[in-house]
């Protein structure tokens, strides 16, 4: 996930705060930028397009909960149904877990990593 792709990612995630989620309002890029690592952070495109997005964020800054995150899994209403849901979260796990082999993802903020989508199988709408 790129800024530029948040236009795009806001727009699902408004779609998406009535369907189950603890947020009122999408924040502003930068609010939620500082709110989420910067590993896993993944769009999914179809044709071009983003149709899904999925994140990790910290569940707390306490020490004891050192490591432990949340995900955040969004997906457009038009490409729900398809798979997108369950590519994201199929991939950011991976990646949580080849970013983060030790099982440690904190500190990761402000770590300048690739910027991230996952390809969907040809044929597969979106």
């Amino acid at each position: 996930m790129r800024p530029e792709d948040w236009p795009a990612v806001a727009r699902i995630y408004e779609q998406g705060l009535d369907l189950g989620t603890f947020e009122d309002t999408v924040p502003p890029w930068e609010e939620w930028d500082a709110s989420h690592l910067a590993t896993g952070r993944l769009v999914a495109r179809a044709e071009g397009a983003v149709v899904g997005w999925a994140a990790l964020g910290p569940v707390s800054p306490r020490e004891c909960y050192r490591g432990v995150v949340e995900n955040s899994v969004y997906v457009a209403p038009e490409a729900r149904g398809r798979g997108v849901g369950r590519a994201l979260l199929e991939e950011l796990c991976r990646r949580a877990d080849a970013d983060d082999p030790g099982g440690d993802l904190r500190g990761q903020r402000g770590v300048d990593r690739p910027a991230r989508s996952v390809r969907l199988p040809a044929g597969r709408p979106a």
